[in-house]
């Protein structure tokens, strides 16, 4: 069972998701919270696995309140959701530690499969999202190099976490480097355990951050 807690302050907009997923067999509600301070108590708390994060609220907000509980390592697993579709909001909580991002307007079935696709430890992140990100940020700062530990990935691993921050899916990389599955995912494991990273959104930021992918190159 897929433990989420809700965290917006609108309790209209918390009980709309609480009829939304309740029906669904394997993911219930563990928990509300109205504001940035109350979610991080309930999250280290009630220990979910999903938590479905308003990035506006007052006090504390989503995006600081992720980076609150990154720093406790608490595992739960942050969607993030809001009604405005605004590149620095999506920059910001993917650095923050958000596994995905999620416009409020969203269907019923596809915060379901939102919910699930971050339980299991993967990243919501859409090939779409990453141009975007591209585009619009990555290109201001100038890179800052890679981190020390980039030296440990074999040249294998440094191909699969190039493809992974183009947004490409483990099935396009298989076959773009001519790969079962399988070894794409041995491979990915060993980058993000190396790189000490959580997910792919995290990887897509190192790699872009740091100049190992640069925009508007193919590798």
């Amino acid at each position: 069972m897929i433990g989420v807690l809700l965290a917006d302050d609108q309790a209209l907009v918390r009980e709309g998701f609480r009829l939304i997923i309740e029906v669904e067999p394997d993911i219930e509600v563990v928990g509300e919270a109205g504001d940035g301070v109350e979610t991080v108590e309930q999250a280290k708390r009630l220990r979910p696995d999903v938590i479905l994060m308003d990035i506006r609220m007052p006090g504390l907000d989503g995006i600081a309140a992720t980076r609150r509980l990154a720093q406790a390592a608490v595992a739960a697993r942050v969607l993030m959701l809001t009604t405005f579709d605004r590149d620095d909001y999506l920059y910001e909580a993917m650095k923050a530690g958000a596994s995905g991002f999620l416009l409020k307007d969203a269907r019923r079935d596809q915060l379901v499969h939102a919910i699930r696709t971050v339980a299991t430890g993967d990243a919501l992140l859409a090939p779409a999202l990453v141009r975007r990100l591209v585009e619009d940020f990555c290109r201001r700062p100038p890179p800052g190099g890679p981190p020390p530990a980039v030296a440990e990935l074999t040249q294998r691993e440094l191909e699969v976490l190039r493809l992974v921050a183009r947004g490409l899916s483990n099935t396009e990389i298989a076959k773009e480097l001519f790969l079962s599955q399988a070894t794409v995912k041995t491979h990915l494991a060993h980058v993000m355990q190396k790189l000490d990273l959580r997910d792919r959104v995290q990887a897509v930021v190192l790699a872009y951050e740091s100049g190992l992918v640069r925009p508007g190159a193919e590798d």
